[in-house]
């Protein structure tokens, strides 16, 4: 073996280091973000700057002016928002305008489990815990929701009531890619954040995940798109803080304004960055989900193996190293992979569900399928699951290295690698 070369990948909250002998044809497919210049502002004064300049909008400060019921949308435990540089400038901002103010931060869980009280601290601080009045979306509890009418995908709107009652809606979020809405942040705070699960399983319903379009930085001709943003025009979404975050979990960006120009203005900062092109498509790609919070599970972990799928060759070998402490992160995705008979039988299972007869996790296990279909996946995760991933259809390995030796053995020692360092910051196009 030649000069090894270190590679430290996201793995959990510690990351783990991949060796690499330097002779290997390998290229590594990272966000730009970290090459940006930096700035000598504040995580604080890049937020501040984008609230005193709202795009498409009045300040906060005068939309808060006469609106007594203000409900702040939040992001939830499973998302990497600072929230602390962003939630204490947004109340600021909205009692300036009323003093009298009944605000309530909403969390948007969209369909993942209730966050709790200790994620709640670590996301805002003891102060904002202690003192603003927070709900916890749950959208199986059907009797909290508002219909507010009919998608154009056909689906129903139905909403948390005290969104729906707001005088003024508001939300903060992030802005990163994302595999089948395009992009986070903006109107997702609304579809699926604060919505029913009879409105989630609709917009994730087979056939748009199946579509082309429904895919990492597309936002154009995106079915799932096109309803998000319905979504958040019929519940007044009115304004919004985003920011764009580094591998560091740092502000590096902020947008503010109205819910769909600024959304759009920081996908169009963020893209610009983010997109890359392999030389030629990999015989072996290495992708992560980004470290902790964003690798707890197998569920979320979908989103990183995306970017090695289009990195890679027709049947390239996938090594995803993501922790997964968590375990699979649904039970309908872990039965559907655990107990189906080929992932080929299960795609085609799934693609004859009706929109309205859409079941939880479907969407997630539908794009789990598709990357089974055509590739050997190897798991680098904590030991305790990988009994559990084996059970799944999934190769495992206890280290990055052992699972780029497994895949170099198949593919020899020319095999082109595509490492890529944290597959939800990047939009992978095909060379």
């Amino acid at each position: 073996m030649g000069a090894s070369v270190k590679i430290k990948l996201p793995y959990s909250r510690e990351g783990m280091t991949l060796h690499l002998d330097a002779s290997l044809d390998y290229e590594i497919l990272e966000s730009a973000i970290q090459s940006m210049p930096k700035s000598e502002k504040s995580e604080d004064e890049i937020v501040l700057d984008a609230m005193a300049q709202p795009v498409g909008s009045k300040r906060l400060s005068e939309l808060s002016v006469g609106k007594q019921k203000v409900v702040l949308i939040c992001s939830d435990h499973t998302r990497p928002v600072p929230s602390r540089h962003i939630v204490p400038f947004m109340l600021r901002e909205i009692r300036e305008g009323n003093p009298q103010a009944e605000i309530t931060l909403l969390i948007a869980t969209g369909f993942h489990r209730a966050t709790t009280r200790e994620e709640l601290v670590q996301k805002f601080g003891e102060e904002i815990v202690d003192r603003e009045k927070i709900v916890i979306h749950d959208s199986r509890a059907m009797d909290d929701m508002v219909n507010l009418g009919t998608l154009p995908s056909g689906a129903p709107l139905l909403i948390n009531r005290i969104a729906a009652q707001a005088d003024l809606l508001v939300s903060e979020g992030f802005i990163e890619t994302h595999f089948f809405a395009g992009f986070s942040g903006g109107r997702k705070s609304v579809l699926p954040g604060i919505s029913s699960k009879v409105t989630v399983l609709g917009n994730h319903c087979s056939a748009f995940i199946d579509s082309p379009y429904s895919r990492t930085g597309i936002l154009e001709h995106n079915p799932i798109h096109k309803d998000m943003i319905a979504a958040s025009k019929m519940a007044n979404l009115a304004y919004i803080v985003n920011v764009v975050i580094d591998s560091d979990k740092k502000v590096v960006h902020a947008v503010a304004g109205d819910a769909d120009l600024a959304h759009a203005a920081g996908c169009r900062f963020l893209q610009q960055y983010c997109q890359v092109t392999p030389k030629k498509q990999a015989d072996i790609a290495i992708s992560t989900n980004g470290g902790y919070p964003l690798d707890q599970n197998m569920y979320q972990s979908v989103k990183g193996m995306t970017a090695a799928e289009a990195a890679s060759k027709e049947d390239g070998i996938l090594i995803m190293v993501s922790n997964c402490g968590d375990g699979h992160g649904g039970e309908g995705f872990y039965r559907a992979l655990k107990e189906c008979e080929s992932p080929k039988a299960l795609m085609e299972e799934i693609l004859k569900v009706p929109q309205d007869e859409t079941k939880p996790d479907q969407w997630e296990y539908q794009i789990q399928s598709r990357i089974l279909i055509h590739h050997r996946v190897i798991y680098v995760m904590c030991e305790k699951y990988r009994r559990m991933a084996q059970e799944m259809g999934f190769e495992t390995a206890s280290d990055v290295d052992e699972a780029l030796a497994t895949a170099l053995r198949e593919k020899g020692k020319k095999a082109h690698i595509a490492i890529i360092p944290d597959g939800v910051s990047v939009m992978v196009k095909k060379p």
